[in-house]
């Protein structure tokens, strides 16, 4: 009797023994599931422009989507920190304009001395077409009507005014013989369109923008198209840039639409991301557009076809994505 006592005792250990480590191993299971989350940094913008909320709702997204990821989002400078903090490793996704995007792409410009940055595309997010504005009064129609006038061509050093230049170039205009330059900020042209102090404005921003409403709300707008040749020209010298139409209706009296060339606004990742967290990330944030829009109108454009564009090679990730809606991207 004492022996079977024992031998059941014995037997009893042993399986609160089995117990014990089948509890530690589910333990140890559910501790590695709980922890196989991958932590994303976003890399935005300066407080007060778009890409700072829109990273903090972007980050949101993707931390409630159940994809296994936990987003935060930075401010920073924008394009050029973002460019340099996704190539780094220090940030996972970075926004940027286009052209600053293909200047770290191809280590040219602001990024000669960092040499070509590892860099691909994971969406384009939303155009900043060029606007050509000027009022009725001026009997400015078309393109080469602007010869002789009053031309704001943007701030100097600024963004608008870079770009204006590249179109002035590609139409063959001189912009310090041709026409009477002026260098105004988006808020000085604003007030020199209103009071007739300029005839024509440059600017680059998303559509709507504030500046060309403001104008509208006082003044007759006529948007000014930039010719199909012209178009062609910048496209083919600045890679970066892409043919744009501002739809009819964008803005009071506008009719028609209207073409110019735009720069885009994209989501840079490291060549090196996993292919497959690439593609979860992208998906999540396309499929949670209407949501986005609620807080960020410019998530309008957060559609396959557009965000597609391409200017750099797409991630391998992102590529699958799009693959599956029948658009194929550049991946190298």
């Amino acid at each position: 009797m004492c022996q079977k006592n024992k031998q059941e005792g014995g037997e009893n250990v042993m399986k609160k023994r089995t117990l014990l480590a089948v509890a530690l191993l589910s333990l140890v299971a559910f501790v590695g599931t709980a922890y196989a989350v991958t932590y994303i940094t976003i890399a935005s913008g300066g407080i007060g422009g778009t890409y700072y909320p829109l990273g903090g709702v972007m980050a949101e997204i993707l931390t409630k989507a159940g994809i296994d990821v936990k987003a935060t989002s930075r401010a920073t400078s924008a394009s050029r920190e973002n460019c340099r903090l996704v190539a780094s490793g220090r940030a996972h996704i970075g926004m940027s304009m286009g052209s600053t995007l293909y200047q770290a792409y191809t280590g040219t410009e602001a990024f000669e001395e960092d040499g070509a940055l590892p860099l691909r595309i994971l969406m384009h997010m939303y155009p900043a077409p060029h606007h050509i504005v000027t009022t009725k009064g001026t009997g400015i129609t078309k393109f080469e009507d602007i010869i002789g006038k009053k031309v704001s061509v943007g701030a100097p050093g600024g963004g608008d005014q870079v770009l204006t230049n590249m179109i002035l170039e590609a139409a063959g205009i001189d912009p310090d013989k041709d026409i009477k330059k002026q260098q105004l900020t988006q808020p000085e042209g604003v007030m020199a369109l209103k009071d007739g102090n300029v005839d024509v404005v440059f600017w680059n921003f998303a559509t709507p923008g504030s500046a060309v409403l403001e104008v509208a709300a006082v003044r007759d707008i006529v948007m000014i198209p930039i010719p199909q040749d012209v178009v062609d020209r910048v496209v083919e010298k600045f890679p970066f840039m892409f043919p744009y139409k501002i739809p009819k209706g964008t803005y009071p009296g506008q009719e028609e639409d209207v073409l110019t060339v735009a720069d885009g606004n994209f989501l840079a990742v490291n060549k090196d991301m996993d292919e497959e967290l690439a593609y979860k990330l992208v998906k999540t944030i396309i499929e949670n557009r209407e949501e986005i829009m609620q807080s960020i109108p410019q998530a309008e454009h957060f559609v396959p076809e557009e965000a597609s564009i391409a200017i750099i090679p797409v991630h391998p990730g992102a590529a699958k994505y799009f693959k599956e809606h029948g658009i194929e991207v550049p991946v190298e």
